[in-house]
């Protein structure tokens, strides 16, 4: 156990809708480190290297930057277990890594482009039976060119209602392909990476040590986070949350709280892109009813006094507080299995979901014909110049 796990944490009573959260608030432990340019890639920094200023650094709770030297201080008082950084536009490289008190950033340095694409994708529930879609899309993305690929959850079959080894089985699978990409693979957490939380179906303790989404942080790192590139802020939130037995659309006091602080340090001008799982808006789910499911459970739950729709972030009002007026063109999320746009009118902002790369590669939704796939987006001077949804055609 590492000596930030050895401290002694205090408790915090968190607001009702997210006690499920369980995030404890341990006693501050200072972290040094520095962020720098590894021009030879041996991720030590040698004398003649370069650190790099004015970084994003957080640990999901507190966020600082780096001095002009690109050093680092950072006083943590959180449980999770990592300290990352807010990836900047022109360097590449391992954006986070579990908490030290010593730590170091190596990223290699980029040519900065203005003009590049990248891939959306979701919902491709990794398990044995499902493995060979995702190597169809893995070999079509890299196909493709792109400067990245994002996936907004659901990236394994199921945690909710299994066992440990079942979980960390897909877990493992689904990391092992990811890690073959050309490019970097930039993924949010799901509805279905959250470990054993319908206890009644997995028959895990909820005080097992990867319960909820300590099992995604172990394998995947951060639930939420932030990375730059093309002149665009790209922001991964977590819009998962749980209570008792069943999850809800949703995000937390603690990540809007980081949520906040992360967007003071990009400038106002600079294009917002988010990535969630469950979507902000949509229309598909208007054609669901509301009643409960004897498996799945209800359709309807209680958050801040009023019944909420699960499969919606029922407070995106509150991210869009913390976004205020900025450049904000594009949401991606997954979840409904079916890509869609929604738009409102008087606003710039497309609410955009891709389809599932789980199969079948077709099925008929409400006279509607869906089909599996992603979607590729081609970008200019920060500006979303076209997307094309492109069908996975696996079988």
């Amino acid at each position: 156990m590492s000596s930030y796990q050895k401290i002694r944490f205090l408790s915090l009573a968190l607001v009702l809708s997210f006690s499920t959260h369980s995030l404890l608030f341990a006693q501050s432990v200072e972290i040094k480190g520095i962020v720098f340019e590894d021009s030879n890639g041996n991720s030590i920094k040698d004398g003649d290297e370069q650190g790099i200023p004015r970084v994003v650094v957080s640990d999901q709770l507190v966020t600082t930057l780096t001095n002009d030297s690109g050093e680092f201080v950072l006083d943590s008082e959180s449980e999770f277990p990592h300290i990352f950084i807010s990836q900047p536009s022109g360097y590449t490289g391992t954006y986070y890594y579990k908490k030290t008190a010593e730590m170091s950033f190596p990223l290699q340095s980029s040519k900065e482009q203005k003009k590049f694409s990248f891939i959306h994708a979701s919902d491709t529930h990794v398990d044995a039976a499902s493995l060979p879609r995702m190597i169809r899309f893995r070999e079509m993305a890299d196909s493709l060119d792109v400067a990245f690929v994002i996936i907004t959850g659901d990236l394994i079959r199921d945690a909710l209602r299994v066992n440990e080894a079942t979980a960390g089985g897909y877990y493992d699978m689904f990391v092992n392909e990811t890690a073959k990409f050309k490019t970097p693979v930039y993924v949010g957490v799901g509805n279905h990476e959250i470990f054993g939380v319908e206890r009644d179906k997995s028959l895990v303790s909820m005080e097992h040590p990867l319960y909820g989404k300590k099992m995604f942080r172990h394998y995947l790192g951060p639930n939420y986070y932030s990375f730059n590139y093309g002149g665009i802020h790209f922001i991964s939130i977590d819009g998962v949350g749980y209570q008792n037995l069943y999850y809800y659309g949703g995000v937390d006091e603690t990540q809007l709280a980081w949520l906040e602080a992360d967007l003071q340090q990009v400038d106002s001008q600079t294009p917002v892109i988010t990535f969630n799982h469950i979507p902000f808006v949509s229309s598909g789910f208007s054609f669901q009813n509301f009643e409960n499911h004897p498996f799945y459970g209800p359709q309807l739950l209680e958050q801040g006094g009023e019944m909420e729709h699960r499969h919606l972030v029922y407070n995106f009002d509150e991210v869009q507080k913390r976004l205020g007026e900025r450049p904000y063109p594009l949401a991606l999320s997954g979840h409904y299995h079916a890509a869609q746009n929604s738009t409102i009118v008087g606003s710039n902002t497309i609410f955009a979901q891709t389809s599932a790369i789980k199969g079948p590669d077709s099925f008929s939704y409400n006279g509607f014909e869906v089909r599996a796939g992603f979607t590729l987006y081609e970008v200019a001077d920060g500006a979303i110049t076209t997307s094309t949804f492109i069908p996975l055609n696996f079988e």
